[in-house]
């Protein structure tokens, strides 16, 4: 059964980046380590200013569009284009909810609410309008969301964190905000563990963006085009990323809610005009599978254990053949001993097996259409490659007479592990051997056995079908050939 995708979104208010050096941030840091952190640049004409940055990031679109262009949203154009918990729910009737204490975004006040109609909200003002009522109000708002995502089921969130912001504004960018940044990074640890508590938690899954609005002045207070105000930066993780992953691009404030759409699998309709798009990223390492990836080898493969078969008495049929792609040898002899009218040993089936393909193999090889191109572009970019295979050690060297051994940092045959696809032995082996954790390499397969055991590796996957049919699911992203992730990474 698929896992249900859920999306959490932190905005932490006025958070510099430089800052995060200094201050121990370690449940940003898990969200960074598993995703990427990058910096994101307010671009002209945007103010520097809490109002116009919250709305391009909840909204996807730029100043031009929303109209927020101060922290008194008068005149805006979000009821045009609405934050990603509105539309979400008021077009597709999903469940949202938000959590903030700062009025307009959730109340009437000065030109508000910025959230217009998400299915669920808790608002908590801070009593004053100073730092200790800011976190009292950050408090309370983390406790409510913590119980509703505990306890209850929105498949999109956002919760917002104002105190680092008024900190700054009162008392300066000095020990007093670090503190601040502190306590916001612990309130973000609890909204973590929520997630983690949730009763259906391994049946989902989730992605998570922090992300603040601007930077502040050293003194304190922004709305100014230096740089320390311009940057602002966002941590993203979840399970179409690849930890340690790299963006392809610099990331913008509109490319938020475009995350947060492609995390629930909604495609925007292109009369959002969204102005955000997707963030693509490259993983650490690629880990390849070799036959109907790579090389247009399964016909070959399929052909001969056909003609094994036959050899020993038994037609496969249509359903049979598609039965032995992805295996190896071994699991294809032992299965087709089952299939045979004669007795006969499995370890005669598998020699043959072998053999047979390997002569095919020695005839000559087509590579499918982009696998040059993506094997150049990994070179170029040095990405470290491994090539992953359910075929004979023969084999693999056999092809890598075409594909050039020299592009792999290490190569994993059939026989090299305890156990073969579709277990997540070799996979397992050779992200070990590239001294990378699986969950940092984006895996390219063909088969529904390879992306088996990629998947229960803790790998991403690209799967590229061949012969058998595969569907998307969180974590693999389903492609026609190899151009097209090529397409996806650019130029």
């Amino acid at each position: 059964m698929p896992r249900a995708r859920r999306v959490l979104v932190v905005g932490i208010d006025g958070v510099r980046r430089d800052t995060l050096a200094r201050v121990p941030t370690p449940h940003l840091d898990t969200v960074a380590e598993a995703g990427f952190l990058a910096p994101v640049t307010v671009e002209e004409p945007t103010p520097t200013m809490s109002g116009p940055c919250w709305a391009t990031i909840v909204t996807g679109v730029r100043v031009t569009k929303h109209a927020v262009w101060s922290n008194d949203f008068s005149g805006h154009r979000l009821g045009v284009f609405p934050d990603f918990t509105t539309r979400l729910a008021r077009q597709d009737g999903r469940r949202t909810y938000v959590a903030a204490a700062w009025e307009p975004l959730v109340t009437v006040a000065d030109g508000g609410p910025m959230f217009r109609h998400p299915a669920r909200l808790t608002h908590h003002a801070p009593a004053a309008d100073t730092p200790q009522a800011w976190e009292d109000a950050d408090e309370a708002t983390v406790r409510d969301a913590v119980a509703v995502l505990t306890h209850e089921d929105p498949e999109a969130s956002f919760v917002y964190l104002g105190a680092p912001d008024e900190t700054a504004h009162h008392l300066g960018c000095g020990a007093e905000y670090e503190q601040a940044i502190a306590s916001a990074d612990r309130r973000l640890g609890r909204l973590l563990t929520a997630l983690r508590t949730r009763p259906r938690y391994a049946d989902e899954a989730w992605t998570v963006l922090v992300v603040t609005d601007h930077g502040h002045r050293d003194e304190g207070g922004h709305g100014g085009a230096s740089e320390a105000e311009r940057t602002a930066w966002l941590a993203c993780a979840g399970p179409d990323i690849p930890a340690g992953a790299r963006p392809l691009r610099p990331v913008r404030h509109e490319d938020i809610a475009a995350q947060v759409y492609a995390a629930l699998d909604r495609t925007p309709d292109s009369h959002w005009t969204l102005d955000g798009t997707v963030v693509p990223t490259l993983p650490q390492a690629v880990l390849l599978d070799m036959d109907g990836t790579l090389v247009d080898t399964e016909p070959l493969w399929l052909a001969a254990a056909r003609e094994v078969a036959a050899a020993h008495g038994h037609t496969l049929t249509e359903k049979e053949g598609a039965g032995v792609l992805g295996r190896t040898c071994a699991d294809t002899a032992a299965y087709l001993a089952t299939l045979s009218p004669r007795a006969v040993s499995a370890r005669v089936l598998e020699a043959a097996l072998e053999d047979t393909f390997l002569r095919a193999v020695e005839a000559g090889i087509e590579l499918r259409p982009g696998a040059p191109d993506l094997l150049d572009r990994l070179a170029d970019g040095n990405i470290p490659a491994a090539l992953v295979s359910a075929s004979p050690r023969r084999v693999v060297d056999a092809v890598l007479k075409t594909l050039g051994a020299e592009v792999f940092r290490t190569t994993v045959a059939d026989g090299e592990t305890d156990r073969s696809k579709p277990h997540p032995d070799p996979y397992l082996e050779a992200a070990a051997r590239l001294h990378l954790p699986p969950g940092a390499c984006l895996v390219v397969e063909d088969s529904p056995t390879g992306i088996a055991a990629a998947e229960a590796a803790g790998c991403r996957v690209v799967a590229v079908p061949s012969a058998a049919p595969v569907d998307a699911a969180p974590g693999r992203r389903v492609v026609g050939d190899l151009t097209a992730l090529l397409r996806a990474w650019g130029p």
